[in-house]
This record gives structure tokens, sequence and C-alpha cells, in this order.
């Protein structure tokens, strides 16, 4: 099962991904993409690892998603990717201007065939008004373009708004 969960800047999104990886009764592998640049990604990053529970295997990867998400899933295990949007920014801040169109392909031909169970957290950022400088809006548009790809080939999608979760596709 492949679930992509999506919502605004502090929506609930990656607190109700949690919930759904204990509820998933399997070995859990957390996958984080966020890099820490500033004091205020630190605070940011130190609150999600004080959130989570220690028998967690905690995987750091900023830009090669989908090598990792081969690496590590398994029938019996639940990845959680936090977050699609952060690895994005990643990627479009790379000094290989073709790296993201490499692994956005390698992670779009991962997806449909990893096994266990798989909770990607992702930022809309397409629900604003359209952003002033080019690279914002690139992201704004890569973002959304990511998203329907990989909510096309999920069997889940979840919109997460004030904590409350909207089934966009499957069950919940």
């Amino acid at each position: 099962m492949r679930t992509l969960i999506l919502g605004g800047a502090r929506s609930g999104k990656s607190a109700l991904a949690e919930r759904l990886a204990v509820g998933s009764g399997r070995d859990v592998v957390y996958i984080a993409t966020a890099q820490s640049g500033d004091e205020e990604m630190a605070v940011r990053i130190a609150h999600h690892r004080a959130r989570r529970p220690v028998s967690w295997l905690c995987v750091e990867e900023p830009l090669r998603l989908a090598a990792v998400l081969h690496e590590h899933a398994r029938a019996d295990r639940c990845i959680l990717v936090d977050c699609l949007t952060l690895w994005l920014s990643n990627l479009l801040g790379d000094a290989d201007a073709q790296r993201f169109e490499q692994e956005r392909a390698l992670l779009l031909d991962a997806w449909s065939t990893l096994p266990g169970e798989v909770l990607m957290v992702s930022n809309e950022v397409g629900l604003g008004i359209v952003p002033l400088g080019a690279l914002t809006r690139r992201f704004v548009d890569e973002a959304g373009r990511l998203h329907q790809s990989i909510a096309a080939i999920s069997e889940r999608v979840l919109f997460v708004a004030a904590g409350l979760p909207l089934v966009l596709k499957g069950t919940l």
C-alpha cells in the first residue's frame, strides 16, 4: 500500500503519517529528507525527532530517495518519508541541473513496485497565489506535477487540514 499525504504547513500531515505508521503494526523506517541549513530548520528537525518512537530506524537522505526506498522497503516494514517537497527543494538547488529529472524518474519507477507499506508526506503548495520569482514558480509547478504523478500510482491519497484527514483516493 502506497499512500500520499498532502497538506499545508502545520496541517497535521506528519502527525497523521506517524499514527498510520504506528497503526500498521510493522517495523518502521523513517526517511528524513530535510537538511539543517539554519537554526529554524534545526529546531523543526529536533521537534520531529523528539516525536518519533526510538524503535524506528531513521535514515537521513536529502537526494537519493528512490535508492533508499529500494534499500529499506520490505513486506514486513512501513516506510515513512517526510517530506517530498523538501526532497524537491534539495534537488532543485543541486548544482547538477539534470539531477532532479533523473531522481524524479527513479522515484516514479520505484513507487508502484515497493513492497510493504509506504507513506509519503508532502506539502501542498499550489493553493495560494502564483509566486513572483522564477525558482519559486518552478518549485510550485514541479511540486504540483510530482504530486499528480505520485497520486496517480498510489492506492491512497489523503489531504490534511486542521489535523483532519480528507480521503481523496482509497480508504482511511
